[in-house]
């Protein structure tokens, strides 16, 4: 009698442990991201006297695009390393804001490399479900639980390259300025994340790109107080791979 209440006890105890590990089954993860970019240099604005917090700078006709890959590895079931590829363009105008009369506007191209960290404050509880993780059930016990939400940093390189118009090309020969080369970037944001399927999430993530340069522009103000900064709005999609013998990914 009492080692049948032993095995019932082991095996009761077996479930809830087993099914917290499940998370490593699935290691590895793909997630490709495509959205809007906003730029923050010294061409275009408006002064901090007409502009309060900065809204009046976000415009259209700042808005570029970029395309991203990123591959990440599951530490714990709460943190993640990802390593980031980012490639898109960024965009600088004097026109709409305090200095129209100067007409200075850049094109940007870049590549991002990154390796970012990720901390998971809210999971979804679907990782930890045996039905779920068989396709057999939400696995989330309602729509919120669906969601992960994370904060993510990290150290990366920037390589760009500017095309300026006829005005800023006179301003660089002055100034001597060279149209693009390489500079670090802090990247810092916050994402989420909804759980659609046992291989499949779909999410958004808003990044700021804190950069060591103040010529992302191919230009710097001597009223300029910092350095450029620039921002992606990404939408993604995650596909989750199975980690294999070895601890590597598995595409069976």
């Amino acid at each position: 009698m009492k080692r049948s209440i032993l095995i019932m006890l082991f095996f009761c105890l077996l479930g809830p442990l087993s099914e917290a590990q499940l998370w490593k089954m699935k290691r590895y993860e793909a997630v490709a991201g495509f959205g809007p970019t906003l730029f923050f240099g010294d061409i275009g604005g408006f002064t901090n006297t007409k502009n309060i917090l900065g809204i009046r700078d976000m415009s259209f006709l700042q808005t570029r695009f970029d395309l991203n890959f990123n591959l990440k590895y599951r530490i714990t079931s709460d943190v993640n390393a990802r390593l980031s590829f980012a490639y898109g363009f960024l965009h600088a105008t004097d026109a709409r804001g305090s200095n129209e009369s100067r007409g200075y506007e850049a094109s940007i191209s870049i590549f991002e490399s990154s390796l970012i960290g990720e901390y998971y404050f809210i999971k979804n509880r679907a990782d930890n479900s045996y039905l779920f993780a068989k396709g057999r059930g939400n696995g989330s016990g309602g729509l919120f639980s669906s969601f992960d939400f994370y904060a993510f940093t990290g150290i990366g390189g920037l390589n760009y390259s500017v095309s300026p118009n006829d005005s800023l090309k006179v301003r660089q020969a002055k100034d001597s300025i060279e149209p693009g080369r390489f500079t670090a970037v802090i990247p810092v944001g916050l994402g989420a994340t909804m759980i659609f399927s046992p291989d499949f999430n779909f999410g958004v993530e808003i990044g700021g790109r804190y950069s060591f340069s103040d010529k992302l522009d191919g230009f710097t103000s001597q009223y300029s107080s910092s350095k450029d900064v620039y921002y992606f709005f990404n939408f993604t999609i995650t596909y989750k791979m199975k980690t294999g013998p070895l601890g590597l990914p598995s595409f069976r």
